[in-house]
């Protein structure tokens, strides 16, 4: 008998949360790059596109991540028993045919977009974390990366420079998930994942984690230099890569206890605000 509610089952095994973090940054590109109002039924379908494939690939890593869960996340919906594996494969694949048409209907590259990244989160999910938590740290930052790619594709039908200059902030993103490794490697350690930690120690992760934050405070004004964003937005962009550089030096000298990577990996998330309000500034603010 389920320990959870199906229902509860369902909405934690399609993470809604992340659906702003993917569905909501596409968006927010879209609108910074137009600056203007979209259509009601272009934000939806620009939205939902990209949230669905969010979910359909956290529905899929789920299934290949059973036995783990099973140990070290056992309230996950499938080791709760809230949803059983075939239940979870329908609702992957319902979610992946669902993004792909809506993105089909703004247009071809769009949906291009997003038939790569569904290919890239099944490889991801079935091979890439039990070869390499570092590669599949890459694979996730790239992934969140391609919701600036989709934001411009989804409004121009194409890809240019303005999205393109963009996309390195993912590697922000590749930072912060090694740092999450950090937190997560007891659990890691009891199932065999190959994370960064588990390789090189406490101190060699965040020694890496670190560059890719400094890397991505010096290249994620690039928009403005460019000439495609306006004063707003690099204001808070680099309000943003100060926050980075401060956690980064803090990291660096603070002892590379769980403790204090969960201290400064929580501001480096929380940061991630300037990054929406610098969008939203370019967005709507003459």
């Amino acid at each position: 008998m389920p320990t959870t509610p199906a229902s509860k089952g369902l909405i934690a095994l399609l993470r809604l949360p992340y659906w702003l973090m993917t569905g909501g940054l596409s968006l927010l590109t879209a609108f910074a790059i137009t600056k203007s109002i979209l259509d009601p039924v272009t934000i939806l379908l620009v939205f939902f596109s990209m949230a669905f494939i969010t979910s359909a690939g956290f529905a899929l890593n789920d299934y290949f991540d059973r036995e783990s869960d099973a140990v070290i996340k056992p309230k996950r919906p499938i080791p709760s028993g809230a949803l059983n594996l075939k239940q979870v494969i329908i609702i992957s694949v319902v979610f992946f045919i669902s993004g792909l048409i809506l993105a089909l209907l703004i247009n071809w590259l769009s949906f291009a977009i997003l038939l790569v990244d569904s290919l890239v989160l099944v490889v991801y999910s079935a091979l890439v974390k039990r070869w390499s938590g570092f590669a599949a740290n890459m694979v996730v930052g790239l992934l969140v990366g391609t919701a600036f790619l989709y934001g411009e594709a989804t409004i121009t039908g194409t890809i240019s420079l303005v999205s393109l200059s963009l996309y390195p902030i993912f590697l922000g993103t590749v930072g912060g998930n090694i740092l999450r490794d950090i937190l997560s490697s007891e659990g890691d350690s009891r199932v065999g994942y190959p994370t960064l930690p588990q390789k090189v120690g406490n101190r060699g992760a965040v020694s890496v984690a670190v560059i890719f934050f400094v890397v991505t405070a010096v290249l994620a004004p690039l928009p403005y230099f460019l000439g495609y964003f306006g004063q707003y937005y690099v204001f808070l962009i680099l309000s943003w890569g100060i926050l980075l550089i401060y956690a980064s030096i803090r990291l660096m000298a603070s002892s590379y206890t769980v403790e204090n990577v969960k201290r400064y990996e929580r501001l480096i998330t929380m940061s991630m605000l300037l990054l929406i309000f610098s969008l939203i500034a370019e967005a709507f603010i003459p």
